[in-house]
């Protein structure tokens, strides 16, 4: 039975209620995809009039990128489906906006329509890609500060430059300085900027006062200036400051940024940077700068007491134990804090990503466990002669493998309790040795091998990296020849097999039937 038509005051009641909605309702002859009746928000949300757009085909509405997208869903609709999308819309000007559309089918003018309900919804999508674009920028910088703090971990000799470099992989800038405190002055240890800028010789900056000092210090938090050549006192402080041949780093700068660099309280120098934008740094990049330098400070104070234990008595100890501390357990347990930190965003965004960096997380804590058990043997020679040496080889396997991300694949036949000084001396040289390809050959493997046969203990540790030509010496490693030397000391004998792309194999035997060499 057919609806009894309205009658001409009904009509007017829904005419009103259709005109009066806030979205935009817009009729369509689903036969030939015209426009029979829209309220003014549809035409106001097109730009067009209304009689302009009665009769208009409603496609010229749809931008092209969303046409098979609409099309699809009208034909689903004719269907029996139900009319729910989010397409593209082109205004009449030709600027374009989403909008959410819902629709239900009747009879108008005795014709088969679609009445859509559309909402423009560009603002809420626009605020959604903006939240994506942060998320994905602050996963990004995170990613980038666990890869600045492995980096600055690799090695203990120090190299200003590449602080800088990794600064500026995070934050750009167009001048930059890294100072160190010496007595009573700040020198610049490395610069970047212009080439003539990174040729200068070291600068030195003399601090006249305390006050100047505690004024740079800043309570250990980052200073920014967002114009070098007004007349705020921070601004002058800085011209000041940066006298005679330190000026260079404000030449055609606007924007100054200090990060101090201090460790538990004490100053130990500082970051400065410069844009040719005013107002560039935020405090956004504050903060970053600020994580940056805080573990610049720990690998400055790291290389300082690397090389005052190359000038003691004890100075191989020395050096493995800082290296120890410095690469093993602070930075592992920094990374993890990394990893935990965007692990909960990174969930959200990718579970299967998500996962690999908890398996990462995993290897870092059980890393960082393995150092510290390294690191209580050595604080106790006892352990290192006490214990089988099958055992402390898998604890340095273990330790190399959470401190690089290296595995170590160990095969150990029998049990091996030696004399005091070779058991020591079979520790000292893989422990030297798995130092050495982290440092030098990169491999991605490495292949540990304890074995006796008869009266021959033999331990050989291989790896696939660069390798090297044996023959050539170089100069400043002196590895080889200290590891050399331990097995000879202990009666044992060290061979080395390498060739460069090769990878290296190398070997230490020794015959308890023998008296020491």
């Amino acid at each position: 039975m057919r609806p009894s038509p309205l009658n001409q005051k009904e009509e007017g009641q829904y005419r009103s209620i259709f005109d009066s909605d806030d979205d935009g309702l817009i009729i369509i002859d689903l036969d030939n995809g015209r426009v029979l009746g829209a309220n003014p928000a549809a035409c106001m949300m097109h730009g067009y009039t209304r009689a302009e757009f009665i009769g208009l085909q409603l496609t010229a509405c749809i931008h092209p990128d969303s046409q098979f997208v609409f099309d699809e869903s009208i034909q689903v609709f004719q269907s029996g489906g139900v009319f729910d999308t989010r397409t593209l819309h082109v205004r009449r000007d030709g600027s374009s906006f989403y909008a959410e559309w819902r629709g239900t089918a009747f009879t108008y003018q005795a014709r088969s329509c679609l009445l859509g309900s559309v909402r423009d919804v560009s603002k809420r999508i626009e605020a959604e890609q903006n939240l994506q674009q942060r998320v994905e920028t602050r996963t990004h910088e995170q990613a980038t500060l666990l890869e600045i703090s492995h980096t600055l971990a690799s090695t203990l000799e120090l190299q200003p430059g590449l602080i800088l470099d990794q600064l500026r992989k995070i934050i750009e800038f167009t001048h930059g300085g890294l100072f160190a405190l010496e007595e009573s002055a700040l020198v610049t240890l490395a610069m970047r900027g212009t080439g003539q800028l990174e040729q200068l010789t070291p600068i030195r900056i003399h601090l006249n006062t305390p006050e100047t000092l505690v004024a740079l210090f800043n309570r250990h938090q980052p200073i920014r200036i967002a114009d070098v050549w007004s007349d705020t006192p921070q601004a002058q402080f800085l011209r000041s400051f940066l006298d005679d041949g330190a000026a260079v780093l404000l030449e055609g700068m606007q924007s100054w940024m200090w990060v101090p660099l201090a460790v538990r309280g004490r100053i130990i120098g500082g970051v400065g940077v410069a844009h040719e934008k005013r107002n560039y740094f935020t405090p956004h990049h504050a903060d970053l700068a600020l994580s940056v330098a805080n573990q610049a400070a720990i690998t400055m104070i790291n290389s300082e007491l690397y090389r005052q234990a190359q000038s003691l008595a004890v100075l191989e100890e020395r050096q493995r134990l800082a290296r120890n501390l410095h690469d093993a357990v602070n930075q592992s347990l920094f990374s993890a804090g990394l990893i935990a930190e965007v692990l909960p965003r990174l969930w959200d965004r990718d579970q299967a990503e998500a996962r690999r960096s908890l398996e990462d997380l995993r290897r870092l804590t059980r890393g960082a466990q393995s150092e510290m058990r390294v690191l209580l043997a050595e604080l106790r020679p006892s352990t290192l002669t006490d214990s089988d040496l099958g055992d402390l080889l898998h604890l340095l396997g273990n330790a190399f493998t959470g401190r690089t991300n290296i595995p170590v694949a160990i095969t150990v036949t029998g049990k091996f309790i030696l004399p005091a000084e070779v058991q020591v001396a079979f520790y000292r040289v893989c422990q030297e040795a798995l130092n050495n390809a982290a440092k030098h050959a990169k491999p991605s493997h490495v292949e540990l091998y304890l074995s006796q046969e008869e009266a021959v203990i033999e331990l050989r540790i291989r790896d696939n990296g660069r390798g090297f030509d044996t023959n050539r010496t170089f100069s400043g490693h002196y590895g080889l020849s200290m590891m050399r030397e331990r097995a000879e000391a202990a009666g044992a004998s060290l061979t080395v097999i390498s060739q460069p792309g090769d990878g290296a194999e190398l070997t230490i035997r020794w015959n308890q039937s023998k008296e020491p060499i």
